[in-house]
């Protein structure tokens, strides 16, 4: 029930378009006591105690600021923490006033640091309840998000391919569904899949962590959350001003790519024993975004095995994981997944999850015209000069005798070697028989 109110109450706020821009939600307010948080106290006042341990002494204004939580939430874990002799005031500026205070840990403090860090040694910003977070995400779904021809038009105007291709792709992206590119080796099926996140619109909320069951759950990661440009700056500890909850950041829509790598337990919780709590998963991390599975069938685990892991997820936009104590809980499965792959779908999975992949888009060799078109974006990108009859060698004497289909990596391998040789030299690159013969030798034969 308090996550399904959650939920109520972000949806209502966005429906009265709380957010500054469309497809903006607007961070939510800042707590104004511990209580507000939605965390344990105790819980905060060990929060606070490890972030002095650590540093040493902490002026209030620093620790606000490391914290995330304003100091209407810190005075009362503070005075707490006096009270129970666990700090002390080291210092208090000229002024007289909060902002000039320093506190460190008393004897009794660090010894309770210890104990707590060897609990669990998490010493970042304050987490959010999972409750908040479900909501959040809810409020903000790849759902909310429509793609017209007009984006991809935009999108792909530099990218060489079928015009089918790009209209399936166009209307997978507003499905919420899971998407199949399949296709030979070197057909281009990674490339259009990392240039579907061009395609992402708008900006997510994210926190700095989550607090589950007591254990603190790690969401932000700066490699894949990456901020908005309009990021608001973030207000100063005793500004009353803007009451922005600055456990949140503002960030793009996420994009996650993973390749033969992917393993089943990437899929959980991932417990540092170390230091005692845990890093989201890829798929959890990429929430309000896309997640990408590139090579599938060529990871550690089978794609029967990865792909029985997905069935609950897909069908029902939610993912149970659990963490080291057997706590089990339920998180959103907000994510457009995309998997790429040269095996057909029908060789890799059974009836059951195959109508779950809401579209199987087939990317194959390239007409002559597009492939000509390719051919001269890579001239112009190696340095190399465009020679039309140089390239009508290349089709008529290797292409179509040895029947080899125009993918659309040929072109850039091919010229690449072209380039590489010119410099070797020490010369300007030229196309002529005699270069791509022996480009065309070292790519295919070796001989």
């Amino acid at each position: 029930m308090l996550a399904e109110a959650a939920i109520e109450r972000r949806v209502q706020s966005h429906a009265a378009g709380s957010g500054p821009l469309p497809g903006t939600p607007a961070l939510p307010g800042a707590p104004r006591t511990p209580q507000d948080t939605g965390l344990p106290f105790l819980f905060l006042v060990e929060l606070v105690t490890k972030v002095l341990f650590l540093r040493g002494q902490v002026g209030l204004i620093e620790l606000s600021a490391h914290l995330k939580l304003t100091v209407s939430v810190l005075d009362p874990l503070i005075g707490f923490m006096r009270a129970e002799r666990l700090c002390e005031v080291t210092r208090r500026g000229a002024s007289g006033t909060d902002a000039d205070i320093t506190y460190k840990l008393t004897d009794l403090g660090r010894a309770r640091a210890t104990e707590f860090m060897s609990r669990n040694a998490y010493a970042g910003a304050a987490p959010i309840t999972l409750a908040d977070y479900c909501a959040q995400v809810q409020a903000q779904s790849v759902a909310h998000m429509h793609i017209l021809r007009g984006d991809v038009a935009r999108e792909f105007a530099d990218v060489v391919v079928n015009p089918v291709v790009l209209e399936q792709l166009g209307a997978a992206m507003n499905s919420r569904r899971a998407i199949f590119v399949h296709g030979p080796a070197g057909s281009g099926k990674t490339y259009l899949a990392e240039r579907l996140k061009g395609l992402l619109k708008g900006t997510i909320v994210v926190p700095h962590a989550i607090l589950v069951d007591g254990e603190v759950v790690q969401i932000y990661d700066p490699v894949v959350h990456r901020p908005a440009d309009d990021e608001p700056e973030q207000p100063r500890a005793f500004d009353r001003r803007v009451p922005a909850d600055a456990r949140w950041m503002r960030a793009v829509r996420p994009a996650v790519l993973t390749g033969g790598e992917l393993t089943l337990d990437m899929l959980d919780l991932q417990f540092d024993p170390g230091t005692r709590f845990y890093q989201a998963p890829p798929h959890l991390k990429a929430n309000n975004g896309i997640f990408i599975i590139d090579d599938l069938g060529r990871q550690r685990c089978s794609a029967v095995e990865l792909m029985n892991r997905w069935i609950v997820p897909l069908d029902r936009q939610i993912d149970y994981l659990a963490l080291h104590t057997g706590y089990k809980f339920q998180v959103p499965f907000d994510v457009i997944v995309v998997f790429s792959s040269n095996v057909p779908p029908q060789e890799l999975a059974d009836g059951s999850f195959l109508r779950r992949l809401g579209y199987k888009i087939h990317v194959g060799a390239l007409t002559e015209p597009q492939y000509e078109r390719i051919f001269r974006q890579v001239c112009t990108q190696c340095g190399v000069p465009y020679a039309a009859d140089a390239l009508r060698y290349l089709l008529d004497e290797h292409h179509y005798k040895e029947e080899r289909p125009l993918l659309a990596c040929y072109p850039r391998d091919l010229l690449a070697q072209v380039r590489d040789r010119a410099r070797y030299e020490g010369r300007t690159p030229i196309l002529d028989k005699e270069v791509l013969d022996w480009a065309w030798n070292n790519y295919f034969i070796g001989a």
